[in-house]
C-alpha cells in the first residue's frame, strides 16, 4: 500500500488556518477537553444551584426581543478564521442571560403554562444523555434507553390496565406528534388502501375524525396533515365545565353518517387546555366500540393523574380506549419533551407506518433478518429517526425514588388548586368558570358595577400588567368566547399566601385599569382596557 506524503497527512488530520498553514489540533484538542468540561460544570453549577434556590415571587421579565438580541450578539465571538480561545466569563454571562430571561417555573409567582420546574436529579440526567448522546430508536445506537421505554411501559401500562403482554409504547417529541401518529395508525386500520394508494385507496366513505369543541389544536392540525379537511371533522359539543357531552355523541356521529362521511377515530380529552376538563371515556367507549370507532385519549396533561390513587378515576374508563398521548414534560415534572404513546393493542402500533421499508430504501437502520437486539427498535412505529433518549429522566426519577414522588407532588397540586377554587369563590367580585378537575383553574375578576361589554378587554388588560409587572404568571383562555385568567399550578411551593397575594393583585390591578379608563378621553364604549 502506498502511504500518502506527510504533507497529504497533516492536511488530513489537521486542516489549514487562515494563513494557509496546518495547525497543531491543539485547539481543537481543548473543545474537547474533559478536564475543560469539568471546569465548566463547576462554573455553573453554582449558577444553577442558585437558581433553584431562588424562592422569590416573580412572574416573567419580558425583555424587548431587539434588547435581547443585541445582548446576544454581543456575546457572540468575532472569530471566524480559527477556534476562538475559551472565554469562561462570555460562558458564564450566557448562562446568565438565558436563566434571567425566562419564565423562572420554580417560583410561586409560576402559574400559567403547563410546563414545570423539573426534579433537579431529572436535569442532570438530561445533561448525561446530551454529552453520550445515544439515539434511541433503534436499540444498537441507545441500549438502556430502549430497556428503560419498555420498562416505563410495563409500570405506567399497569396503571391504565392494559393487557401487559400486548400492550405498546414509544415515545415522541411531544404531544403533538403522538396525536398525529395515533390518528395515523386509526386511519390506516380503518382504510388500509391509504398506504399505498393514498386518497385513491377510499373506497369506504370520506375519512373523517370526531373530536372536542375543546380539543387540543394540534389534534386538528394533525386531521390536516391526514388530508382530513375541516368539513371532515366532526365537533362534539361539551358542557359549561368542558367535557364532551356524552348524550349529544351518537346523533353526531349518525348525522356525519348521513353526510357520507366515515368517522375512523373519536379523540377525547383527559384534562383540556383550556380548563382541565376530562370527557367520560367510559361513556364514549361505549358510543364507539359497537361502532368500530377507534377511540384515542389526548391525556397530554391528565393522564398523570393515573399515578395518584386519589385522582386516578378522573381517568375512569381509559382501560377501554385503544391509545393514549401522555406528556411526562408536564405532570411527571421531567424536561420536554418527553412525550409516552401507548396502544393498547401493541400490532397497532405498527400500523402507523406501515412495513418497516428494510432493504428496499432504509437497510442502514432496518435489519432484513430481526433478532434480540432489533426486537426492541421502535423505528418502525414513530416518525423520528434520530431521537432523543427522553425517557431517560423519568426511568432514573422513578428507578429512584419510586411512584410515590410523582403521586405526592400530583396530590399537593391538586389540593392547591382546590383551596384556589375555594378562596375565589368567596370573593365578591371574583366568577369562578367551574370546579377544577386537576390543577387547572380559570375565573374572571369582575367588579359589582362593570359593563358586561368590558368584562372581555378587562381580562385582558389585567393579564398584560400582571406580566409586565413581573410578579405573577398566568396566562389566559377565551370561556364562551369571553376572556378569563387562567392559572395553571405546578408548583408544590405554592401556598395559600401565594394566592391571596395574587387575588389582591389582580384587584388593585383591575381597578387600576378601570381608572385609568374612566379619566381617559373619548367615549367610554371605544376605549379598551390596556
Amino acid at each position: 500500500m502506498t502511504r500518502p506524503s506527510p504533507e497529504v497527512q497533516n492536511l488530513a488530520i489537521f486542516p489549514p488556518d487562515s494563513g494557509g498553514r496546518p495547525s497543531t489540533g491543539s485547539d481543537m484538542a481543548s473543545v474537547f477537553d474533559p478536564e475543560r468540561f469539568r471546569e465548566n460544570i463547576s462554573n455553573i453549577a453554582p449558577r444553577l444551584e442558585r437558581y433553584l434556590a431562588d424562592r422569590s415571587t416573580r412572574g416573567l421579565d419580558l425583555v424587548d426581543p431587539a434588547v435581547l438580541t443585541k445582548a446576544a450578539r454581543g456575546l457572540m465571538t468575532t472569530e471566524r478564521d480559527r477556534i476562538a480561545d475559551f472565554d469562561a466569563d462570555r460562558l458564564n454571562q450566557i448562562v446568565d442571560l438565558y436563566t434571567g430571561t425566562g419564565i423562572h417555573v420554580y417560583s410561586p409567582g409560576y402559574m400559567g403554562r403547563q410546563f414545570s420546574g423539573v426534579v433537579p436529579l431529572a436535569g442532570l440526567v438530561d445533561l448525561v444523555s446530551s454529552v453520550v448522546n445515544q439515539p434511541s430508536t433503534f436499540y444498537e445506537a441507545g441500549q438502556l434507553p430502549n430497556v428503560a421505554e419498555r420498562l416505563m411501559a410495563e409500570e405506567l401500562g399497569r396503571l391504565i390496565g392494559w393487557d401487559p403482554g400486548r400492550l405498546a409504547m414509544v415515545t415522541t417529541s411531544g404531544g403533538s406528534l403522538a396525536n398525529l401518529t395515533a390518528l395515523l395508525a386509526a386511519r390506516n386500520r380503518a382504510f388500509p388502501g391509504m398506504l399505498a394508494g393514498g386518497a385513491a385507496g377510499v373506497r369506504d366513505g370520506i375519512p373523517a375524525v370526531a373530536v372536542s369543541e375543546e380539543v387540543h389544536y394540534s389534534v386538528t392540525r394533525a386531521a390536516g396533515v391526514l388530508g382530513v379537511g375541516e368539513r371532515q371533522i366532526v365537533r362534539l359539543p361539551v358542557d359549561r365545565s368542558g367535557r364532551v357531552r356524552a348524550d349529544r355523541v351518537a346523533p353526531a356521529l349518525d348525522a356525519a353518517h348521513r353526510r357520507g362521511l366515515r368517522v375512523f377515530c373519536l379523540v377525547a380529552s383527559a384534562g383540556t387546555t383550556s380548563m382541565g376538563a376530562f370527557d367520560p371515556l367510559a361513556e364514549l367507549a361505549a358510543v364507539t366500540r359497537p361502532r368500530g370507532i377507534w377511540l384515542h385519549v389526548d391525556g397530554a396533561h391528565g393522564a398523570s393523574l393515573l399515578v395518584s390513587r386519589r385522582h386516578r378515576d378522573r381517568l375512569r374508563g381509559i382501560e377501554h380506549a385503544d391509545s393514549l398521548a401522555w406528556d411526562a414534560h408536564k405532570m411527571l415534572f421531567v424536561p420536554a419533551p418527553c412525550t409516552l404513546l401507548f396502544y393498547r393493542d401493541g400490532a397497532a402500533a405498527r400500523g402507523a407506518f406501515g412495513r418497516p421499508p428494510g432493504g428496499r430504501g432504509a437497510s442502514y437502520v432496518f435489519d432484513e433478518e430481526p433478532d434480540v437486539y432489533s426486537a426492541l427498535d421502535s423505528g418502525d412505529q414513530n416518525f423520528e429517526c434520530t431521537k432523543r433518549p427522553m425517557i431517560m429522566p423519568l426511568w432514573t426519577l422513578w428507578a429512584v425514588y419510586g411512584p410515590a414522588l410523582f403521586e405526592r407532588k400530583i396530590d399537593r397540586l391538586c389540593a392547591t388548586t382546590r383551596h384556589a377554587f375555594r378562596m375565589l369563590r368567596a370573593e365578591p367580585d371574583f366568577d369562578v368558570l367551574h370546579e377544577p378537575e386537576a390543577n387547572i383553574l380559570c375565573f374572571r375578576y369582575r367588579p359589582a358595577d362593570l359593563e358586561p361589554s368590558a368584562l372581555h378587554r378587562l381580562q385582558l388588560a389585567v393579564r398584560h400588567r400582571l406580566r409586565g409587572d413581573g410578579r405573577f404568571f398566568v396566562s389566559k383562555v377565551d370561556v364562551g368566547g369571553v376572556a378569563a385568567l387562567r392559572v395553571v399550578l405546578m408548583n408544590h411551593r405554592i401556598g395559600t399566601a401565594h394566592l391571596a397575594q395574587l387575588i389582591t393583585e389582580i384587584r388593585t390591578t383591575g381597578q387600576r385599569v378601570l381608572r385609568e379608563e374612566a379619566a381617559a378621553p373619548g367615549p367610554r364604549a371605544e376605549r379598551s382596557p390596556r
